[in-house]
């Protein structure tokens, strides 16, 4: 397969989201629009035109079968060019990747690198322990409130310090204490939550310049999926690790924004041509999935929503 014919099988819009490599991008890609195929594409043809290595790239999923699967394709797509692929690339979401990183990393925050990772049950058992040494009885403080307020704190790059200092209006005194003392006991147990996979990442960037530096340099271009359900510790994330190359590429709907209840901000996806002024913006409107009648009724319910940029499918 030619390097370049390859990406006729793509129509001219979905081409156009394929061939522009460099700069920051607005992909808004409607439901059925083939924003899977798009990536899948737009990352063969880094590789096949030279711009980038295969280790060069990140791309970002909200879920690991979407990245396998993504993967998958870009293989077999480079595998038909005779490009070959010897190494897993940087598909991932946005956890599995702040994972790997602190890994290698972590040592800068001043933990070991073979820390756990607590998932919901070892996190609630963690707050009860802390509320046990804090004489907070769980029956008139559930400890899954306490649980709420620390893992929405993590999602908007809250710290305890940054609480206290701000008298932050998310948590009460007692929230607080909890928050404090939860850290530490987090600490000396050598254990990350899912919050802090993210929260961490974004700290150890911020206080360790270099460290960032690195990560800026190796991820030349950077591409991120499901752009309308990223919350703002990863809005964050993303706006670190760009910063250098500016080679920004995300694809999302805000009319599919369905996550707001776990923190997903649709002002990422909104804002982002404030946020990159000089973006380009390309529009995906070929529904390949649903009849003309379902896609015409879903427009007609959707056109009032005041919160959306104007798209016809």
């Amino acid at each position: 397969m030619e390097n370049q014919s390859f990406l006729d099988h793509l129509n001219p819009t979905q081409k156009d989201a394929a061939n522009s490599l460099n700069g920051p991008l607005l992909i808004l890609a409607g439901a059925g629009s083939g924003k899977t195929r798009v990536l899948t594409y737009r990352i063969a043809q880094l590789i096949a035109s030279g711009e980038a290595t295969p280790q060069q790239i990140l791309a970002v999923t909200f879920t690991n079968k979407a990245a396998r699967e993504m993967e998958k394709r870009t293989v077999q797509l480079l595998s038909k060019m005779g490009i070959p692929v010897f190494e897993p690339m940087w598909m991932s979401t946005f956890h599995s990747i702040c994972a790997r990183i602190l890994r290698n990393e972590i040592h800068h925050l001043d933990y070991l690198p073979f820390f756990a990772i607590y998932d919901d049950s070892d996190q609630q058992s963690m707050i009860k322990k802390v509320l046990n040494a804090l004489n907070i009885n769980e029956k008139i403080h559930p400890p899954k409130s306490f649980q709420a307020r620390i893992n929405e704190a993590k999602q908007l790059a809250l710290t305890p310090e940054k609480i206290a200092h701000r008298r932050h209006i998310l948590m009460d005194d007692k929230s607080l204490e909890v928050y404090q003392r939860y850290e530490i006991e987090m600490r000396k147990a050598n254990a990350l939550d899912f919050g802090d996979l993210l929260l961490k990442t974004f700290l150890l960037f911020q206080s360790n310049p270099q460290v960032l530096e690195n990560y800026q340099t190796r991820f030349r271009y950077i591409l991120v999926d499901e752009y309308q359900d990223t919350n703002h510790i990863q809005y964050l994330l993303v706006q670190q690790l760009a910063s250098k190359h500016r080679n920004l590429c995300v694809v999302g709907d805000e009319d599919q924004s369905i996550y707001s209840w776990r923190g997903a901000d649709i002002r990422n996806i909104l804002d982002f041509e404030k946020d990159f002024e000089d973006c380009e913006t390309i529009k995906l409107e070929e529904n390949y999935r649903s009849t003309k009648t379902i896609v015409n009724a879903a427009s007609e319910v959707i056109k009032n929503n005041s919160q959306r940029k104007h798209k016809v499918l």
